[in-house]
Order: C-alpha cells, then structure tokens, then sequence
C-alpha cells in the first residue's frame, strides 16, 4: 500500500520502521529536513519537507494515490486539518494522533464530521495499558482481545511456583485449567513453547486465557491477583491525568506529585478525589512522606526516562509497590531490560500497534480481518486476533490437520462470546475471532497461518 506519514518525531519514526518492514510504499513529510534526512538514510522511505497541511506539499507526496496518511505531529489541530484537507483531495483513509483530554469525549463526533478512519490518543491507550496491570499487578504485562473476553499477561517465573524444570504439556495436565502457555523469554531469547517445551525458574512466561481462567491458573501457582488499593504517580502530565482518572473510577486511592504549581492548581480542579501534591517528585524525602515505603503500587510519568528510571530504581529498593516506568527514547532498550523496572511501558509503541492493526485490517479486509495487534516477546514476536469473515482452507478443518507454520500457534478461539483454549480435534469456524502467536512477521489474513505448499 501507499503510505503517508506527516511527522517523523518518536511515534512517526516507530510507525516508519514498522511499515517498511512490512513493504508498504511509505513517503514521510515534516517541517524539519534534519529528521527527513536521518529517515531517508536509515529506510527505505521518500521525504518531503513542508507542512502537512498544505494542498502542495500533499500533492507532491502523492496523496491523490495514497491509501492511507497517518497524521502524528504533535499539534492535534494540525493532525486533524491534514487528515481533513487529504480527505477533499483523494479516497484515503486518514489516522489522526489526538492527545488533548479537552477532545477526549468529542472523539466520536469529530470523526464522523471530518471523515476520519481513526483517531488515536497514545496518552489515553497508555493509561489503559496501566489501569490492567495495576487491577493485576503480579503481570509484567497485559494485553487483552475480544473486548476483555481474552488476556495474555507476562510474568516471571520464580522458584516458588515449583514449575522450574517440567515440561509446558506436564504443567497444564497438573493444574488442569484452560490457559495456554504461548511465549517464553529467556537469555535474550524468545520461544514459542511446543507442549515438550521444558520451563526454568526466572523464565518469562506468557500465558493466554480467559480473565476467569488466568486468575484459576495464578491462584493454583500462588501468585497474588487483586487490583491495588492506592497508587502513587509521579508527573502530573496529560498521561497522569488519564491514569488518574481511570483508576479513581477503579476506586483505588490516587496520589499524584507534579513539580508545577500552576498545573497542580489546574490538576486539583480536575481530580478531586485524587491528592495533589505539589512538588518535587525526585525528592526522596518527599517520597517516603507521600507513603512510598507502604504504596501498593508506584508509577512514574516525568517527561524524562532517566528521571523515571531512577525513581524506579529507588521504589524498588525501599517498597514492595508494583512498579510502572514509562520510557520514551528506546536507545539504551537492551540496558532498560536488564534493570528489571516490573512492568516498562512505551507508548510511542502502544500507538504503533494500533495503527498497524488498522493497516493490516486494510490489506484484507474480505475473508478475516486483524481485529487486534500486539508485539510481544520484547517486541520479537506478535500476537494477533482475526475476525473470520467466511469459509477458506483454515475452517472446518481440525487444526491438527492443519499445516501451520513453524512457531506460530492458534492460541484460542473465541465463538459466540466464548473463550476456549483449542486442542487439536477443534476447528475454526466462520463468525469465530481467532488469536494467533507468532514470530512470523506480516500475517494479514488466517490463511497466512498455513505453510506454502
């Protein structure tokens, strides 16, 4: 497909990356020549530099041929008015990055008036991607498919579970619930476990099922599964407001430190069964006063990684809190790995995700869609979840018939709203949503889970 992006910051570059990868025909345009030219070299993209919203400049990148433009600079107005202007001039879809929570509940309304395909809020979809982990805070991760029917959560092995050493199909036979173990990390490597696959204590291992079942199978284990009761946040932020929002609708008690007076004012208007505190969220002193030492769970959202590292780092040392640390700038990722900061959060790729499952959904969009769309596995591998529109060469065939590619596995199906972990004698079925892991890249359509004959 013919790709254009407007704005080459964190997330442009993300998405670029992504979707060269996949052979989309991608052209990027920003008001800056530096970033065009440090894209240009990189991948294998044509730059335009200019404003995205001018008739000239979209007309020079093509956009009467496009099929879709993905507006992400970091202006929400500007984003919508590229989206608007694309829309009088071609047939594409458009992609908007809206972050402002002034337009949070207008959402609906602006698409449907300006024709936008999707509008993404990165701040908000971070937010969410909290909110889980802190209702299940023994996960390293969360995902969820099917409207919350389904959840694959990561989370480390330890001695005490008693599952170092057995083999993935001898634990599932021993704990007798309907769960899937679908990934395992270790040593910087990733797996997708076939039933003789043996685990080792300090493994990361993730697991799919349904919330009910996930719950049966970490209780069976010994891991602790109830929502936080009190979180303390760190930047106060349009990301910690959203977080403070949700949460507080979670009752859990919120606690949230911000630097700037002016903010804290506005923030205190805003949240006001949340607890402002207005300070330096790198004081120590400060911290052990807003309770750290006894906090249930501790997340830091300062504008600067290093900053969010080291309050981790710190929290780590003096509390048991379930700990979150947004990152932004992925250089040093392999070194943020090794830190061991509980659960990292990036939202420049909890965006790109989003985006690439809309543009996965385009390519096919007649016998199965990509529903939802995760990277998982330290971003080395993909889980994902298809509609099944209509009979093809993967329906009504039991899947141990089925020729599938090496390490991909179905994972689960779900039909008529329930969830169930396959075996072998079952079939996929059309009106099913299916969720797929795999490292194979670029699966658009459930055909593609077969091997070429």
């Amino acid at each position: 497909m013919k790709i254009i992006i407007i704005g080459c910051g964190k997330v442009g570059s993300t998405l670029a990356e992504e979707l060269c990868e996949e052979d989309h025909e991608l052209t990027v345009i920003d008001t800056n020549p530096q970033k065009i030219q440090q894209l240009s070299e990189s991948l294998d993209v044509m730059g335009s530099c200019g404003n995205g919203s001018s008739i000239q400049v979209l007309s020079e990148a093509g956009v009467e041929e496009a099929d879709i433009l993905i507006a992400v600079t970091g202006s929400d107005e500007l984003n919508l008015l590229c989206c608007l202007i694309a829309k009088k001039v071609s047939q594409c879809h458009t992609i908007a990055r809206v972050r402002n929570p002034i337009y949070h509940k207008e959402v609906h309304f602006i698409k449907k008036s300006l024709g936008i395909s999707m509008i993404i809020n990165p701040e908000f979809a971070a937010a969410m991607e909290i909110s889980r982990l802190l209702r299940f805070p023994s996960a390293i991760k969360l995902d969820t498919f099917s409207k919350g029917r389904a959840e694959l959560l990561k989370f480390k092995l330890l001695p005490e579970f008693k599952l170092g050493g057995m083999k993935v199909a001898d634990i599932m036979e021993k704990l007798r619930c309907d769960v899937l173990i679908c990934g395992v990390e270790r040593g910087g490597q990733v797996f997708i476990p076939s039933g003789d696959f043996v685990l080792e204590d300090q493994d990361l291992v993730s697991v799919i099922a349904s919330p009910k079942n996930s719950n049966l199978f970490f209780k069976k284990i010994g891991i602790h599964t109830h929502q936080v009761k009190n979180a303390l946040i760190v930047g106060g932020g349009t990301l910690g407001f959203y977080l403070a929002v949700i949460l507080s609708d979670m009752r859990i008690k919120v606690s949230l430190i911000e630097k700037k007076r002016e903010r804290c004012e506005e923030l205190s208007e805003l949240l006001p069964t949340v607890t402002v505190v207005c300070g330096d969220g790198t004081d120590k002193k400060l911290l052990m006063e807003e309770g750290l030492a006894h906090a249930e769970s501790f997340v830091t959202l300062t504008n600067m990684d290093e900053e969010n590292i080291l309050l981790s780092l710190f929290a780590k040392k003096v509390s048991q809190a379930k700990i979150v640390t947004k990152v932004n700038r992925i250089a040093f990722d392999d070194i943020v790995d090794g830190l061991d900061l509980g659960s990292v959060i990036h939202p420049k790729y909890i965006t790109a995700d989003y985006i690439l499952q809309y543009v996965r959904a385009m390519g096919n969009s007649i016998g199965s869609n990509v529903e939802t769309l995760y990277h998982i596995l330290d971003g080395r591998a993909e889980a994902l979840e298809f509609a099944v529109r209509e009979k093809s060469s993967v329906t009504g065939v039991p899947l141990s018939e089925l020729r599938l590619k090496d390490n991909l596995l179905i994972a689960c199906i779900n039909r008529n709203g329930v969830v169930h972990i396959p075996r072998g004698q079952d079939a996929i079925q059309p009106g099913d949503t299916v969720i797929v892991v795999t490292t194979v890249r670029g699966l658009n359509d459930l055909t593609d889970i077969l091997k070429v004959r």
